[in-house]
Parts: C-alpha cells; structure tokens; sequence
C-alpha cells in the first residue's frame, strides 16, 4: 500500500505543479487514497521531495536533485532560500525564507553535510544536530559554503 501510494505521489508531482500537502492529499482522492496530512508529510520526507519555484512563481514539489534545463534545483531555488547559518552548542541553525526550510533540510540530507546526525524542520527554521559544538562549527561553515551564504 505504501510504495504504491508513494509510486503515485511521484507520478503526480511529475505532471502536476502540486503546491501544498493539501492539494497533494486532493490528487490523491482523486486516485481512489483517502490519505491523512500526517501520512504525505511522511511520503514527502520519506521521497526526499523538496519544493522549487515552477514557472508560474508558485511553489511546486520535485524529486530529490531534479534537473531541469541542466541546471540542478538544488544549485538554484534551494541556494537561495537560506537566510542564515549559525551555532548553538551542538546545533546548527539555519534561517530560511518562510514555507523553505523543508526543502533545505531536504537538501541537507540529500547532500550528506559531514558530522550531521539529523535536522528537523519547521515553517523558516531549521535545527541540524551535530555530536560536538566543534562538529556543529565545522558543519555550519560546510552549510554556509554549500548554500553560498
């Protein structure tokens, strides 16, 4: 049931500009899956989806490192949404633009930032957990080069 869910989460993000989670969770009543919010935020983490800015100026969700045109979305909307990195003791915390810091965390983990054990992400914030304040330092200035902040 969920490879098949999630197999049709792809497939409707590859020929819709889906938004939001709520637009997401409409397609899929449309395919017969009556889905909870709780269940796509699991899918859209578990796929690694991260969300771009399509042609239209809204936000859409890709695939993890989708290429279009040559260029990576990662190099180009993700870059660009970081407004800031810095360190708490083990913590980094990375500042985005608001509705960002999912895709950026995304990124993150896609991209295996050195000495990162994990991040949770909320709405513009995000909290990357490092094993030592030395290690955090160390990742946020790798965080910083990667995002060109």
């Amino acid at each position: 049931m969920k490879s098949n869910r999630q197999s049709i989460i792809l497939d409707i993000i590859d020929k819709n500009d889906i938004e939001t989670q709520e637009e997401l969770i409409e397609f899929l009543k449309n395919e017969g899956l009556n889905v909870t919010q709780a269940t796509i935020s699991r899918d859209i983490r578990e796929l690694k989806l991260t969300k771009v800015t399509a042609d239209n100026g809204r936000y859409k969700y890709v695939r993890p490192g989708a290429d279009v045109e040559g260029r990576s979305y990662y190099s180009t909307s993700i870059s660009g949404s970081v407004i800031s990195v810095d360190c708490a003791g083990n913590l980094v915390i990375v500042k985005t633009y608001p509705g960002m810091a999912q895709a950026v965390a995304a990124c993150m983990d896609s991209h295996s930032i050195s000495g990162v054990m994990g991040c949770v992400a909320g709405d513009d914030t995000i909290f990357v957990a490092v094993k030592t304040p030395e290690g955090a330092v160390n990742a946020a200035k790798e965080i910083r080069r990667f995002f060109s902040v």
